[in-house]
């Protein structure tokens, strides 16, 4: 299975990050407004997202800890998921709902977000992909603390858990 290294922080200058990817030519997949419904399950995390440009059903386990950590990902893609989103809260339950804009950049296999999000701010994550499977987790690790350093950001930006874990430790 594929494994992503990836980091997510607090983002207090969004358009500095912005600036940075337009003078690396990232392309710019646009801006989304995405829905996550987080559902109860044993094992890892598993969300429905309902958005403009990315819908899925996403099932991923990944330690919690600052600094990149490994992130083992299955994503399914939906349409919009209304039938879906009912027939995995009834038999799943509703852990929590995060409600994001997000932009997505990419530089060649990183992925990029600059997330906004209802009720915590804004926030930068960085996704190195191994879409095959193939890459050394070292190599992955590396690039990921590369664009951390050129986006200057600081260890106590970082942020453990996912945007659930700070939903539900808001309530």
């Amino acid at each position: 299975m594929p494994v992503n290294a990836e980091i997510k922080a607090r983002c207090s200058q969004p358009h500095r990050v912005r600036d940075y990817l337009v003078s690396q030519k990232a392309l710019c997949k646009g801006l989304d407004h995405q829905v996550d419904t987080y559902f109860n399950v044993p094992h890892g995390r598993l969300k429905l997202r309902r958005g403009l440009i990315e819908n899925a059903l996403i099932h991923y386990q990944r330690p919690d800890g600052e600094g990149p950590k490994p992130s083992q990902v299955t994503l399914f893609p939906t349409d919009a998921g209304d039938d879906l989103l009912a027939i995995l809260s009834k038999s799943l339950g509703v852990k929590t709902v995060v409600d994001k804009k997000r932009e997505i950049w990419f530089i060649d296999d990183v992925k990029f977000h600059i997330d906004s999000v209802d009720g915590l701010g804004e926030f930068v994550e960085i996704e190195v992909i191994d879409a095959e499977g193939d890459k050394p987790f070292q190599s992955l690790l590396e690039t990921c603390r590369r664009h951390m350093e050129a986006l200057d950001i600081d260890a106590s930006d970082l942020v453990s858990g996912s945007y659930s874990d700070m939903m539900l430790e808001r309530t």
